[in-house]
């Protein structure tokens, strides 16, 4: 039984290893713009009432060794209008730095359907960094992350 369980184990690395999921591919990119979904509040209970959560937009430079430039960071509500841009001028971030923005928790302006755009650049080919959204709800249990997608232009 155990040599079977053994051999089962090493067929199914074996098959991780030819299919890639044991070691993903490392991401380098010089550059990306990244569509982050995030909910300024969500539907909870039998009737559906609105629970207003405050967001936090992190975004963090995995590259050890270099840089990357964050030149914009919007704030679209559900309808797709450009709510409000986040940074006036470029933001660098050195390396394995990070940096958040904050919407507070009565601020619905985004809607359920809400996102962020965040386009960074670097000099190289780095690490891609990073990016998510953080919702939140004090004291009610509700918490959880939606991860940023990479888009086109």
């Amino acid at each position: 039984m155990r040599r079977y369980f053994l051999f089962i184990v090493f067929i199914f690395t074996v098959l991780s290893l030819a299919a890639g999921h044991a070691f993903p591919e490392v991401r380098l990119k010089k550059g990306q713009t990244v569509y982050v979904p995030v909910y300024s509040h969500v539907f909870t209970g039998e009737k559906g009432h609105p629970v207003n959560l405050a967001v936090t937009l992190a975004l963090r430079n995995t590259d050890p060794k270099y840089p990357l430039t964050v030149t914009a960071v919007e704030y679209y509500d559900d309808h797709g209008k450009l709510v409000r841009r986040l940074i006036s001028k470029p933001l660098e971030l050195g390396p394995m730095a990070s940096a958040s923005f904050f919407i507070k928790a009565g601020d619905t302006t985004g809607g359920i359907g809400a996102n962020f755009i965040v386009k960074w650049k670097a000099e190289r080919e780095i690490n891609a960094p990073v990016i998510e959204s953080v919702m939140v709800r004090t004291g009610s249990g509700i918490s959880f992350i939606s991860p940023g997608q990479e888009i086109r232009d």
